[in-house]
C-alpha cells in the first residue's frame, strides 16, 4: 500500500493541484512542501468557500495533518504570517502550530522584491513574466551561498553578519546596475526581528521527521508547486521559475530519500494554459480560447492575471510522464469542455522543415516556427459538472479521456468534474 505519494503539475502551473492535494490530505498524516515560494497558489473550495493557500501546504485544511515547509521552499516571513491570518479568520484552527519549517529553507527578504522588479524593467519586453515576488533573486542567493537561511535566526550575530553580506551585495546591484533605489538594511533586520520568535517555534528537522513517519507508516503527501514545464531545468527556458518543479524537486526540497515515494500522481487540465511569456504551441487566441477562459475562470490565484488558455497537449505530457515517473494522472476541469462541439488533442509538433516530433524542445529559442498537429474530437455537448461515477459520463466524454491516457502514455485515475472535493471520480485511490 502506497505510504507515500507525489501530487504535481504536468503542465504550465495552475493546474488545479489544490484541490487534489486537498482531497488527498484527507487520508494523509503529514503533507509537505518542497519547493517555490509564495508564488505558488493553490485555489480551494470547500463548502463554496474559496480559500487560498500559497507558502502553506494544503493539508493546514485538515485539523490533524501536519504540515512541513522543507529546505527547497523560499520563505517570505512576512507573507507567511499573512497567510496564516487570513487561515485563522476562513476558520482554519491552530495552523502556526501544526506547521513545521525547516532551519535549511532560505528567507525571502524585501531586497528580493526589489531586485525581482528592477530585473523586470531592465528586460523589458524581453521580461520573463515572473508575479514579482522576489523567488528568483532569493534562489540566485541560495545557489551564490550568500543565502540567508530560517535556522541563522538561531543566532543573531550570524544573522546580522550574513544579511549584511547580501544586502551589501544587492543594494550595489540596485543601485550601480538597475538605477533603482537601495533597499535600507535596518528596515529589513527589524522587519524580520519582529517575526523572529514566531519562526524558530515552527524550525524543526524536516528530513528527520519524514523519515521516522515513513518508518512508523505514516501517510505522506508531497505537494508539487507550479507545473513540470516552468522546472528551471527541463521547462522551456528563460520563460521558466527558479526551482525544480519535477518529482526529483520534491525529493530533494524535502530531504526524503529518492527510494521512499510510492506513487506519483501528475496533475493536468483536460485542455492548458499558461501565465506570461513563453513557448506554447497549442495556444488558443480566438473566441474558443475566450470561451474556455471565461467558462473555467481561468485567471491567476495569486495575481489575478488572465491564463493564457490551449488544447491539450499529449507531446509535452509524454515529456513530463517520463521526467517525472508518473504512476497516473488527475485530468481537471472535464466540465469547461462541455458546451464546446469539437475537442482537439496535439499529438505532434510539425517543424518549419515539415519534420514532425514527438517530443517537445528542451529551450524556449527551439521552439521558433513549431506548429502543433491536431487531432480532432467531437465534443460531448452535454453537462458533466458534478458527476462522480466513471459510467454517467457522456460516452464521447470517456473516449476523450481515453484518448488522451493513449497519447500521454499513462492510466487516468482521478477525474475532476467541478471545484467542490465530492465533484470528483475516483478510478484508482493513489493510497490505497
Amino acid at each position: 500500500m502506497p505510504n507515500s505519494v507525489i501530487v504535481l503539475g504536468t503542465q504550465w502551473g495552475d493546474e488545479g493541484k489544490g484541490k487534489i492535494a486537498d482531497l488527498l490530505t484527507s487520508k494523509a498524516d503529514i503533507v509537505v512542501r518542497s519547493q517555490g515560494g509564495n508564488n505558488a497558489g493553490h485555489t480551494l473550495v470547500v463548502d463554496g468557500k474559496k480559500v487560498v493557500v500559497r507558502l502553506v501546504p494544503s493539508g493546514i485544511l485538515h485539523p490533524d495533518c501536519l504540515c512541513l515547509i522543507g529546505s527547497g521552499v523560499v520563505v517570505n516571513p512576512t507573507a507567511l504570517f499573512e497567510e496564516i491570518s487570513e487561515l485563522e479568520a476562513a476558520g482554519v484552527k491552530n495552523a502556526e502550530q501544526r506547521l513545521k519549517i525547516c532551519g535549511a529553507a532560505s528567507l525571502l527578504l524585501p531586497v528580493h522584491l526589489a531586485i525581482d522588479h528592477a530585473s523586470e524593467k531592465k528586460r523589458g519586453k524581453n521580461a520573463i513574466g515572473t508575479t514579482g515576488r522576489g523567488i528568483g533573486p532569493c534562489y540566485e542567493d541560495k545557489v551564490a551561498r550568500r543565502g540567508v537561511r530560517v535556522g541563522d535566526l538561531l543566532d543573531l550575530n550570524i544573522f546580522r553578519s550574513k544579511l549584511q553580506e547580501l544586502m551589501e551585495f544587492r543594494n550595489f546591484q540596485l543601485k550601480h546596475y538597475y538605477g533603482a533605489e537601495e533597499v535600507s538594511f535596518e528596515s529589513v533586520y527589524e522587519e524580520v526581528l519582529s517575526v523572529r520568535e514566531r519562526l524558530l517555534s515552527m524550525l524543526d528537522d524536516v528530513s528527520a521527521l519524514l523519515a521516522s513517519a515513513r518508518g512508523a507508516g505514516k501517510k505522506i503527501l508531497f505537494e508539487g508547486a507550479q507545473g513540470t514545464f516552468l522546472d528551471i531545468d527541463y521547462g522551456t527556458y528563460p520563460f521558466v521559475t527558479s526551482s525544480n518543479t519535477t518529482a526529483g524537486g520534491c525529493v530533494t526540497g524535502s530531504g526524503a530519500g529518492p527510494l521512499s515515494i510510492d506513487y506519483v500522481l501528475g496533475i493536468a487540465k483536460v485542455y492548458t494554459t499558461r501565465v506570461g511569456g513563453g513557448p506554447y504551441p497549442t495556444e488558443l487566441t480566438d473566441a474558443t480560447g475566450e470561451e474556455i477562459r471565461k467558462v473555467g475562470s481561468e485567471f491567476g490565484a495569486v495575481t489575478g492575471r488572465p491564463r493564457r488558455t490551449g488544447w491539450y497537449d499529449a507531446v509535452a505530457m509524454r515529456r513530463a510522464a517520463a521526467l517525472n515517473s508518473l504512476s497516473a494522472l488527475a485530468l481537471m476541469k472535464l466540465d469547461v469542455l462541455d458546451g464546446l462541439d469539437e475537442v482537439k488533442i496535439c499529438t505532434g509538433y510539425r517543424h518549419a522543415d515539415g519534420t514532425v516530433t514527438q517530443l517537445p524542445p528542451l529551450a524556449a529559442v527551439e521552439y521558433e516556427g513549431i506548429e502543433p498537429v491536431y487531432e480532432t474530437m467531437p465534443g460531448w455537448k452535454c453537462s458533466t459538472f458534478g458527476i462522480t461515477k466513471w459510467e454517467e459520463l457522456p460516452e464521447k466524454a470517456r473516449r476523450y479521456i481515453e484518448r488522451l491516457e493513449e497519447l500521454s502514455t499513462v492510466k487516468v485515475a482521478i477525474v475532476s468534474t467541478g471545484p467542490e472535493r465530492n465533484q470528483t471520480i475516483y478510478r484508482e485511490d493513489p493510497f490505497a
